[in-house]
């Protein structure tokens, strides 16, 4: 009798499924995280984008009553800021934009998100994303 229960308590039934349930629990994870982890740096990429492009829209608002009288080109800071928030609101997208206090300069950020896919089951649904971008005044 101790022997067959002996037996019982060796034998190893069982044990392989458990092996492969881990083994592809971890696969999944591993799939999940390259999913997601390319499709968050895919929209990173996309905000920066967008910032470079809404810079370079609001950095062609010059201040053409200063150039006239003046000669110097700076931006117009209110013209600037609704040229750059304009282009974020085109791409469905909010930011800021901030103009140099020497007007020469514009700096956008871009505040977007990213839905994931396999992310979710552990309860990170959405990943934040921050794009940045700058447009320098040139003249010449």
């Amino acid at each position: 009798m101790i022997s067959r229960l002996w037996q019982r308590l060796r034998r190893d039934d069982g044990q392989v499924s458990l092996f492969v349930a881990a083994a592809a629990f971890g696969i999944l994870a591993a799939i999940g995280l390259a999913v997601d982890g390319g499709g968050r740096m895919r929209t990173l990429q996309h905000a920066d984008n967008i910032a470079a492009e809404a810079a370079r829209a609001a950095g062609q608002a010059i201040d053409l009553n200063r150039a006239a009288a003046t000669g110097e080109k700076v931006l117009d800071p209110s013209a600037a800021a609704r040229a750059g928030q304009q282009y974020l609101a085109a791409a469905g997208v909010t930011g800021t934009v901030t103009i140099s206090a020497d007007r020469q300069q514009v700096t956008v950020t871009v505040h977007d998100h990213y839905n994931t896919v396999f992310l979710g089951i552990l309860g990170y649904g959405r990943l934040a994303v921050e794009g940045h971008g700058a447009a320098q005044l040139l003249t010449g």
